[in-house]
């Protein structure tokens, strides 16, 4: 994995379709396209974490000029190599500071790539660097699980996610730092390999703290793409907040 590329490397780039293709489904990525696509309008999207594209490229589709920006050389040549993929421009770098050209009338970040950012600061200064990129009115989107502390009796500190006769996933937490890891443990040949992702895992209200910081206010939050309504049961939400018109 080259150090440039962060945990995203080209091993992860070469499986990561096929690992999360459950998520690639039209049943989970239209509800997203249809949203971003209305709140895009006339104008443009940026992509906070693109990736191989699973979003840019249906959104670019539809019509909508979308640049991404994204750490991992190794996870945008995927994008790149993909019928449509010159269509989406791409600017390497963090999200939290890198800058895209243009304004944007939305930009957005999906499937939990907000907590891939592992500090407050740098969740903060992801705000402000959506901020700056969006034209008065504009929106940002994120998608992000609701931490899954609930789950977790006294003493514990972990939290299985995927169980099956060669492979385990777990997650990790530290309600003192907010810090967690997603860790896979995969049995290959008959031997065990361990892999560990960090993140740092926050919660809504925060989160529209931080909107706040950045001259942002929240506009809608639901459960899902579809506009479901978000309770204290929801397990993830979609929120929306908006830059002032003025």
């Amino acid at each position: 994995m080259a150090a440039e590329d962060g945990y995203f490397g080209e091993s992860v780039a070469a499986r990561y379709d096929e690992s999360s293709a459950d998520m690639f489904t039209p049943e989970t990525v239209g509800p997203a396209v249809d949203l971003l696509a209305r709140l895009a309008g006339d104008g443009r999207a940026l992509e906070f974490g693109v990736g191989t594209g699973r979003i840019a490229l249906p959104l670019a589709g539809r019509g909508v000029p979308v640049h991404g920006i994204d750490m991992s050389r190794a996870m945008t040549s995927r994008l790149s190599a993909k019928p449509g993929g010159d269509a989406v421009g791409v600017t390497i770098g963090d999200f939290a500071a890198a800058r895209a050209p243009g304004t944007f009338t939305v930009a957005y970040l999906v499937f939990n790539t907000i907590n891939n950012l592992t500090t407050q600061d740098a969740q903060v200064d992801c705000f402000r660097n959506a901020a700056a990129h969006l034209e008065p009115g504009g929106c940002f989107v994120v998608e992000v699980g609701v931490p899954e502390l609930r789950r977790l009796p006294p003493g514990q500190t972990a939290v299985p996610s995927g169980i099956g006769p060669t492979e385990w996933a777990f997650d990790t937490y530290d309600t003192a730092t907010q810090a967690m890891s997603s860790n896979y443990v995969t049995v290959v040949d008959g031997r065990a390999e361990h892999s560990s992702i960090p993140f740092r895992y926050v919660w809504p209200a925060e989160l529209d703290l931080m909107a706040r910081l950045a001259g942002l206010r929240l506009r809608d939050r639901w459960e899902g793409w579809g506009g479901e309504p978000f309770t204290h049961e929801s397990r993830r939400h979609v929120s929306v907040w908006e830059k002032s018109a003025d």
